[in-house]
């Protein structure tokens, strides 16, 4: 099957899960057919899957990763001993994890092609992440509290683990609970990423999009806490700040020099 075939494909059996879409035509232009696509993924909920499904929906979430193009960490250059820049997709990035700035149900975002980094890890995860994350939740029995990590497969990015971290959401000024709260992130990623035999994370910008923490303390939190731990824990794990607005680097290049 081309790419094309494998993308009508997923589009025909996810509307068929959907009684109340049966009505829908699958577009004929190529980018309508992504977007689609990517809205019913988007919806879909963290039901049984089927194997065939599956199999022809990883070969098409792999190729569409790599034709956007692979970074791997050998590809970039350290600022400092072990710590590195990148701007990019993050979901294009081959390291051991990358973290996932999820919410508090950590099942990822329902709204159809947002554009939250919860929506484009979900998304080219593919639905095996969702399932895998309802099965952690229903084990814990509660939300996820802020400022705690889990730990989760990949699935179809070219990373092999997704680390997800709830940051805390910045309503009106700025307190000292916040920035605690959101260094509390950062220290339990890279615990949980030294538990986990990780050698390599690629951090997002947690709580800077959607949950409206300033960029430039959350940066200063970021950098300040990770290089904490390295130091306090003695760890060897390479660490990279990822960024994808050209605001957000400026102010990466500005504090690490």
């Amino acid at each position: 099957m081309t790419q094309a075939e494998k993308r009508e494909y997923l589009i025909t059996e996810l509307l068929k899960e959907l009684p109340e879409y049966k009505g829908i035509k699958i577009p004929t232009i190529e980018t309508e057919q992504k977007k689609l696509l990517r809205s019913l993924f988007n919806i879909r909920m963290p039901l049984p899957v089927r194997d065939d499904f599956l199999a022809i929906q990883d070969e098409y979430l792999r190729e569409e990763t790599r034709l956007k193009g692979i970074t791997s960490l050998d590809d970039l250059q350290s600022i400092e001993p072990d710590i590195y820049l990148w701007q990019g997709d993050i979901t294009t990035l081959a390291c051991d994890a990358i973290v996932n700035a999820a919410n508090s149900e950590m099942l990822g975002c329902f709204c159809p092609c947002h554009d939250c980094i919860d929506n484009a890890i979900h998304t080219f995860s593919g639905v095996q992440l969702r399932l895998k994350c309802a099965e952690i939740m229903k084990k814990q029995g509660h939300k996820e509290d802020t400022g705690m990590a889990k730990i989760t497969p990949a699935y179809n990015l070219h990373c092999k683990y997704v680390l997800h971290t709830v940051g805390p959401i910045v309503r009106g000024r700025l307190t000292r609970q916040d920035c605690e709260l959101l260094a509390s992130c950062y220290r339990s990623c890279l615990t949980l990423a030294e538990q986990s035999g990780i050698k390599s994370i690629a951090f997002c910008c947690i709580s800077t999009g959607e949950f409206h923490f300033p960029s430039d303390k959350a940066a200063e939190i970021a950098i300040k806490t990770v290089k904490d731990f390295i130091r306090h824990s003695n760890s060897k794990i390479k660490v990279i700040f990822n960024v994808f607005k050209d605001f957000d680097c400026e102010i990466y290049r500005g504090l690490l020099g």
